[in-house]
Order: C-alpha cells, then sequence, then structure tokens
C-alpha cells in the first residue's frame, strides 16, 4: 500500500519538470534584476535617487493591461509568435541592458531604465504564456506545479546572490534563456487535444477574487518598503518557507488538504503582522515582516489558483483572467504611495504606524467579509476545492459515478453510512481500503455490503458497477 502511495506521488510529479525549470528561472531572473529588495538586482543600482523597481511594474502594469483589452485576439498566446518574440526578446534585452550598466559607467541610468523597462514587458508576457502552458494540467498538478516553480525561484535566487562580475552577468543572460527554452518545451509536450483553443465563450469575470486581491495589494504596499531583508512577495526567504510548506502538504496529503483553511489564513497572518507594528522595538521588524509578506504571498496564491480553477470549469482562457490579475499591481504601488503621502505630513512615526495600521485593518475587515461569503464561488463559478479533499480533481466518469450513487441512494433509501460504502465501491475501493478509509471492522462492511446489494436486487460487485454505468 505504502509503494502504491509512493509511486502515485511521483506520478503527480511527471510532466511538470519543464515549467517548473522555466517559471523558476522566469522568478529568480526577474528577482536578480528589477523585483528583488535591492531594488536593481546584482548589479546594483546606477543611482540613489532611480528606482528600477518602479519603472519596471509601471511597463508590466502597461503590458497587462494591453492584453486584458486585446487577449480575445492574442489567445492562445503560445500559438502567437509576435507575443513569444516580443517576451524572450525583451527579457534577453534586459539582461543584456544589465549587463553593459558594468562595462558602461557612465550610461549607466540610462540603460537600467531601458532594461526594466523592457524587463517589465517581458516577464508580464512570459507569465501569462506560463500561465497558458500550466492551465494544460490537473487541478492538483497546478498547485504542486506552481508551488514546485516558486520554491526553485527561491533557491536559484538564493544561490545567484552570491555571484560577482561575470558570473551574476552570465547568470543574468542564461536565467531568461533557460526559462524562454524550458516554457517552449513544455508547450510542446502538451497533447494537442489538451492545448488552449482559440476564441473566448461569453463569461463574466469573479469579481470578488479581484476585489480581495486588490484589497490585499493595496494593504501589503502600505508596508512594502519596511520589510526587512528577506521578506517579500518574490523569491525571498518568506516565499521559500511559504512555497515548501503549500509543496509538502500537498504532495504528502493531497486527498485531506483543505484548500478552505488556506483561504482564510491569510487574515490571520496579516492582521498578526501588522499588530506587531506598533511592538516592533520588543519583537523586532522581523516577525511582523515575515508574517505581512507570507500572508500577501498566499493570498496572491491561492487567488491566482482558484482562477485556474474557474477557467477550467467554464473553458475561459486564463490569460483573461491572470491578465487582470497581473495589472492590479497597479494597487500595490497605489498602497505605497499611501505611505509616503502619510510621511509627508510630518507626524510622529509612533502616530504614522498607528495610522497605517488603522487604514490596513478596515482594508482586511473587508476582505474579511469576501473571504467568509465564498459561497458564490461554489453556487456561480463551482468552486468546489474550498472543501476538504477538493484538491483532487474528478475525471467526468467520477463526476457521473458520483451523481449516480447520490440517485441510486435516494432510490433505495440507503442509510447515510450506506452511501458512504457505496460511493466508495463505486471508486473501485477493495473492502480492506474500505475499512481503513471508514474505519470499522471487517464484519461491519460486508453488513454494510449485504444490505446494500440486498435492496438493490443484485448479487455481486460487476451487478452493482452495470447499475452505476462503470466499467467492472
Amino acid at each position: 500500500m505504502k509503494s502504491e502511495n509512493a509511486e502515485d506521488r511521483r506520478a503527480l510529479l511527471r510532466g511538470g519538470r519543464r515549467y517548473v525549470c522555466a517559471y523558476g528561472c522566469a522568478r529568480a531572473w526577474a528577482t536578480l534584476t528589477f523585483t528583488g529588495t535591492s531594488g536593481a538586482g546584482v548589479l546594483g543600482a546606477p543611482s540613489s535617487d532611480f528606482d528600477s523597481h518602479l519603472t519596471f511594474d509601471i511597463a508590466f502594469i502597461a503590458v497587462s493591461i494591453l492584453v486584458v483589452l486585446l487577449f480575445r485576439r492574442l489567445v492562445p498566446l503560445n500559438e502567437n509568435r509576435v507575443v513569444k518574440a516580443v517576451s524572450s526578446g525583451c527579457m534577453a534585452a534586459a539582461s543584456l541592458l544589465c549587463v553593459a550598466t558594468a562595462w558602461i559607467p557612465g550610461a549607466s541610468l540610462g540603460l537600467m531604465v531601458a532594461g526594466s523597462l523592457a524587463a517589465g514587458v517581458g516577464y508580464g508576457l512570459f507569465l501569462l504564456l506560463a500561465a497558458e502552458v500550466l492551465a494544460t494540467f490537473s487541478l492538483l498538478r497546478i498547485f504542486l506545479f506552481l508551488s514546485g516553480a516558486m520554491l526553485l525561484g527561491s533557491v536559484i535566487t538564493f544561490f545567484c546572490e552570491g555571484l560577482v562580475g561575470l558570473q551574476a552577468q552570465a547568470m543574468l543572460v542564461l536565467l531568461p534563456l533557460l526559462a524562454t527554452l524550458c516554457l517552449q518545451g513544455a508547450y510542446e509536450h502538451v497533447p494537442a487535444a489538451d492545448r488552449p483553443k482559440r476564441g473566448v465563450p461569453k463569461f463574466s469575470y469573479p469579481w470578488k477574487l479581484f476585489v480581495l486581491y486588490g484589497l490585499y495589494a493595496f494593504a501589503y504596499g502600505m508596508r512594502a518598503n519596511q520589510l526587512v531583508a528577506g521578506a517579500g512577495r518574490h523569491s525571498s526567504a518568506s516565499t521559500f518557507i511559504l512555497m515548501a510548506v503549500l509543496f509538502a502538504t500537498a504532495y504528502f496529503a493531497s486527498k485531506r488538504f483543505n484548500i478552505g483553511l488556506l483561504y482564510r489564513s491569510p487574515v490571520v497572518l496579516m492582521v498578526c503582522g501588522f499588530l506587531l507594528v506598533p511592538a516592533e522595538s520588543l519583537f523586532g521588524t522581523a516577525a511582523s515582516s515575515y508574517l505581512i509578506a507570507i500572508s500577501y504571498s498566499l493570498m496572491s496564491f491561492l487567488v491566482m489558483f482558484l482562477l485556474f480553477d474557474i477557467a477550467k470549469r467554464l473553458g475561459v482562457a486564463i490569460v483573461a483572467f491572470m491578465a487582470i490579475k497581473n495589472a492590479e499591481q497597479l494597487l500595490q504601488l497605489a498602497g505605497g504611495g499611501a505611505t509616503d503621502a502619510l510621511g509627508m505630513l510630518g507626524l510622529p512615526a509612533s502616530t504614522e504606524a498607528l495610522a497605517v495600521t488603522v487604514i490596513v485593518s478596515v482594508l482586511i475587515l473587508a476582505a474579511t467579509v469576501l473571504l467568509f461569503s465564498e459561497k458564490e464561488l461554489a453556487s456561480k463559478w463551482g468552486v468546489s476545492i474550498l472543501e476538504e479533499g477538493g484538491l483532487v480533481q474528478r475525471t467526468a466518469e467520477e463526476e457521473r459515478a458520483a451523481e449516480r450513487v447520490e440517485e441510486l441512494s435516494r432510490t433505495y433509501r440507503l442509510s447515510p453510512r450506506e452511501q458512504e460504502v457505496l460511493a466508495l465501491l463505486a471508486e473501485g475501493k477493495t473492502g480492506r481500503v474500505i475499512q481503513q478509509e471508514l474505519f470499522i471492522a471487517e464484519g461491519t462492511f460486508k453488513a454494510h455490503t449485504r444490505h446494500i446489494y440486498e435492496k438493490m436486487g443484485i448479487n455481486s460487485r460487476k451487478e452493482l458497477f452495470e447499475l452505476l454505468g462503470l466499467r467492472s
């Protein structure tokens, strides 16, 4: 039994190596260049007055908004040569411009401006290309591959941050090239039947998820510039900790994994982080910084995952949703601007910290209302992964079998326990496995099975499968 479970877990990872490598390399590259806590990556900033992260974000938001407006004409992105060429070309150009700053110091400011703008465009398109590839996998694999890729990005960043000179320059050039090649390989290995199709059906946007993410983005932005080193939403130590936990939990306990608990946990983490702000002299800034960073990264990850689930159920191109989520980076910038505006009022540090805490508390309260009223996600969008075990995606045949079990249970008036046994029998599980899952003795299992057969007027599992419409 243990060997079968181990083999099942290993099988989950098959087919995802190229995607994990592609997204991991791209995230590490973005962190090492313009999105890391240093603001200018491993090569250093050319001027203390220039914020390359800001120009990167502006370009990233602009290209995301452009795709939101034009996605019907552009999808599938991986079949669009212009989009792929712009993405890979901009990332390569950004790397070369970063490297050039070390060789032409007199022009470093202009090179970094151009490089950060190119990087924002290239990385923004790359994320959408990667999302399109990831959407071809099952939900459990999406969760595993996404968390695994972010984990890999943190590891690559950790090892590359210690590089200097030619080694650092070589990695800046190599990482986007490797990311592009791996993503292309991942897409080519997707069966033709599973690849994204042209055309987009009519749909309505899951506005609640976008509002929820926007509230967190603004709240995080108010604190982002004050986080300690190692805490951040990109390939940082806090990201490594979070993704390691998510990946390990989903990998080893996928059938018992409760997304609903994770869905609500960012509220607790964010509130705890901001409550510690006034007490940083006692606890230090690291505690609140890590809690705030982890909560925002977790919410970003979960919203992304829920968008994948909705897109797959509705047959909508994931690009339509992910482009909006990426464009909401604008709200994080707005949050940072709000904090700067408070600082310009000349308030005492304690008063300013209290004001930030009050504002964020209101935002988190609004987010809490959205989080705990997610029934619309299940009723309108069909999102069932918030329930225990909902991460494991059922096949169409399994869905039909589940419906048939409920129908037969009503028709033959099975007891709740008998319905549980019937559902497990319909999944093809043996008597021994059913006994272990329901914590019942062998005699009890046989008694339930006999009663089910008697009520249905059948004598064997073969007849049961025929009644369920399943292959024995």
